[in-house]
């Protein structure tokens, strides 16, 4: 039988005290569905369906890099490692929820003992820089859109900011992960346009099995650029799925391209300080715009 600091060790208790809740944004709950036979994510806010974001980037990703894997190991191990994945994924993200929520849980199965180190690890060095928290797992969605879960919304370092766990079954490189920085950038996109927020920051807290920790931050005119990767993007999946009289309704080519305008103008506005103060040279502001980078 265990002794009760035994049983305090095992469940480490104190842990459950380190987040503070703000109640800064009332969170509107909208209804998850998934398709059985696609298995597509959509939400309904308020009576109107939404595609999530997930279901965006994966309608819109080039599929040659996965369908080589997958030819390379062979399919049924790929399907087997990638179920693997997302029941450990889910695991690691019910620890965090209960830690932030700080609500007792526990999952003793094979996949709960290694995603609770992962979990402890994202812990340890990932919420340490996070002073209050506004919502964990929370349904977010530009109206007329998309709509999406984000991990955590928190004031992070001093910021308002949008956290993504990620479990990887090996350490990631950057030029892996930019449907990872997009997906980010669609929920504090959402998050500004209903809630009158101004989301500063990204951050993407990544951990493997083995307990390597990777930690990838975005803010400012990069976060910008996500953002604005994002609005292409469902604007492809707009042309994919819907006719004419349907993207007539609500279609994000109007807000890409006020936002591409808009955004032309505040980036020019911040190269210029940069340039004043000495940072960068004029001739990169000219470079910059001439590759169409913004």
């Amino acid at each position: 039988m265990m002794s009760d600091k035994d049983i305090k060790e095992f469940h480490d208790f104190d842990k459950l005290k380190s987040m503070k809740k703000s109640n800064k944004y009332n969170y509107l709950q909208g209804k998850q569905i998934t398709d059985m036979d696609t298995g597509t994510r959509f939400y309904d806010f308020q009576g109107m369906r939404l595609p999530s974001v997930t279901t965006v980037l994966a309608k819109t990703k080039n599929q040659e890099y996965l369908t080589a894997w997958k030819n390379k190991v062979g399919h049924e191990k790929a399907e087997s490692i990638k179920n693997l994945s997302s029941k450990r994924g889910t695991s690691m993200h019910k620890f965090l929820e209960s830690h932030i929520q700080g609500i007792g849980y526990d999952d003793l199965t094979t996949i709960g003992r290694e995603a609770r180190p992962m979990a402890d690890k994202i812990i340890e060095m990932g919420l340490t820089p996070i002073s209050e928290y506004y919502g964990s797992e929370v349904m977010l969605h530009y109206p007329g859109l998309y709509a999406g879960s984000t991990d955590l919304v928190c004031l992070h370092n001093g910021l308002e900011t949008i956290v993504d766990f990620k479990q990887a079954n090996r350490p990631k490189k950057l030029e892996w992960i930019e449907d990872y920085f997009i997906q980010i950038a669609a929920y504090a996109m959402a998050h500004d346009a209903y809630y009158g927020s101004t989301i500063q920051q990204g951050v993407i807290m990544v951990c493997t099995p083995d307990l390597y920790y990777q930690e990838f931050k975005v803010e400012g005119i990069e976060l910008r650029k996500w953002k604005h990767k994002f609005l292409k993007r469902l604007d492809h999946y707009h042309e994919l799925i819907f006719d004419e009289k349907e993207r007539a309704k609500v279609d994000p080519k109007i807000l890409l391209e006020e936002f591409e305008e808009d955004g032309q103008q505040k980036e020019l506005e911040a190269l210029a300080i940069k340039v004043r103060n000495g940072e960068i040279p004029p001739d990169e502001v000219f470079e910059h715009f001439k590759n169409n980078e913004f």
